[in-house]
């Protein structure tokens, strides 16, 4: 399976400070990338880039093998990256299917339809297997991890072929962190590349295929899920003394 997103060598520099150094990764269609490290890893200055509210320092960035230069972050939903940050950008107290429209909201002959819309989102969210209990209810309603789901079901609605979720899962609980995981496996089938921003191993590591490690702005490794254990995973996140010592058994692997 060929590519949908690559990056090769990414670097990112604020003056002398390096936030980024040498990353590379790549993202297929129906799969899942998961980008792992603790705060100050670089994970944030990593999301903006594949966003485009940031260039690149060096490196590069390509689509279906074709290099791109985003100037600003419309131009990377052009090309159909969708990035569904932590706090959502939804309007709590307005009904879940004015937020599944909120700024692409349908016209017809200068109206909107809120019929259509109402069906629209509810048969959208079905198709993701979510059972939105009434359309009408407002979205600060729901729980955490329902919330996460409804924006991913309208980046996929919305024609989003890169999906990049940012901590989807850091404040939920175990049972609504399970709910979110769910939806990023059930986009990924869907036929998106969906890269999962995370701190948590052991949420990545059930719904991956493949791992990128960040740790100050540098690459830990770059692993297919066939290449690297949870336990792995986990101690690689973890550091240690023996950190570098697995780092040479996965890459003689």
């Amino acid at each position: 399976m060929s590519a949908l997103l690559e990056l090769e060598n990414i670097s990112k520099y604020f003056g002398n400070v390096t936030a980024l150094e040498g990353i590379s990764t790549q993202v297929e269609a129906g799969s899942v990338t998961c980008v792992l490290g603790d705060n100050g890893a670089g994970k944030s200055t990593f999301i903006k880039i594949l966003s485009g509210l940031h260039a690149p320092s060096g490196g590069e960035y390509r689509i279906d093998g074709v290099p791109v230069h985003f100037a600003s972050p419309r131009d990377a939903r052009a090309a159909g990256i969708a990035t569904v940050y932590q706090d959502l950008a939804m309007a709590p107290l307005m009904s879940v299917w004015r937020n599944f429209f909120l700024g692409s909201e349908p016209g017809r002959g200068g109206w909107f339809d809120t019929n259509w819309a109402k069906a629209t989102a509810k048969a959208e969210m079905a198709k993701m297997g979510i059972d939105v209990r009434d359309i009408d209810q407002p979205v600060g309603t729901l729980s955490g991890g329902e919330r996460q789901s409804v924006a991913i079901a309208r980046a996929v609605y919305f024609g989003a072929r890169v999906l990049i979720l940012d901590e989807p899962t850091s404040a939920l609980g175990v049972r609504q962190s399970g709910v979110v995981l769910k939806y990023i496996r059930a986009a990924a089938e869907r036929g998106l590349g969906v890269i999962f921003i995370t701190h948590n191993p052991h949420h990545a590591y059930p719904v991956g295929d493949r791992f990128l490690l960040l740790k100050r702005g540098r690459s830990l490794g770059d692993y297919a899920k066939s290449e690297i254990s949870i336990d792995e995973l986990t101690r690689l996140m973890a550091g240690g003394a023996e950190l570098e010592a697995l780092q040479h058994e996965l890459q003689r692997r």
